[in-house]
């Protein structure tokens, strides 16, 4: 069903409200028969979005309510999450910063609401990776990340006035004497190994940045 206004050609043209077959709404602005500029979508099963749109697609400043209480809000390109915007998620948790293809990509901070911890720096396809600082309540880490783990050189750096250089090692995953039952060989994901190597005071390093790999 639609109401509103059309062009000469009989085209959905200018405002109007429609009700889509699977039962979601959208009321705003048409051209041509497809949905450009501001509006406002309604999905049937709880989900929101409200914002701008271009031929059909979310394009623009956007906001969107996911049905889980999560929420996105900023650019979009051709219906992906593009560009720099915020992501509040249903745990609490936030995520300010760049968007590549629907996904964390570039720079941003990432705040846990547990714990009042924060990562900033570098992200890579949604995942944590590059040069970047890891703030907790009284202390904080500056190295690199490798898919979403620190790994290579850094430093701790503690509020009372010192710093513990060192670097996270990755293990090699130890053989288990006993075979499996199954016969094959489950290798658990080994978790980087932190090396200290001295104590000093404040000092001003910070690691290298690099560009992220393009996508």
């Amino acid at each position: 069903e639609y109401d509103g206004d059309r062009n000469a050609e009989g085209e959905r043209h200018g405002f109007g409200k429609a009700r889509l077959p699977n039962g979601d709404t959208y009321e705003g602005e048409y051209e041509h028969g497809l949905r450009s500029g501001r509006g406002t979508y309604r999905f049937k099963g709880g989900a929101l979005y409200t914002g701008s749109y271009l031929q059909n697609r979310k394009h623009g400043k956007g906001i969107f309510f996911y049905p889980d209480g999560s929420k996105y809000a900023g650019d979009w390109v051709n219906d992906q999450r593009q560009g720099h915007g915020e992501y509040t998620y249903a745990n609490g948790d936030t995520y300010t910063g760049e968007w590549f293809n629907h996904m964390r990509h570039g720079q941003g901070t990432y705040i846990y609401k547990d714990t009042g911890s924060k990562y900033v720096g570098r992200w890579v396809n949604g995942i944590q990776e590059g040069p970047a600082e890891l703030i907790h309540l009284n202390h904080r880490f500056k190295g690199r990340f490798f898919n979403g783990k620190p790994l290579g050189r850094g430093k701790y750096v503690f509020d009372f006035g010192c710093e513990q250089h060192g670097e996270y090692i990755q293990l090699e995953q130890e053989k288990e004497e006993e075979e499996e039952e199954e016969g094959e060989e489950v290798s658990l994901p080994v978790e980087p190994k932190w090396k200290a190597s001295e104590i000093t005071t404040l000092t001003p390093w910070t690691p290298e940045d690099e560009k992220p790999p393009s996508p």
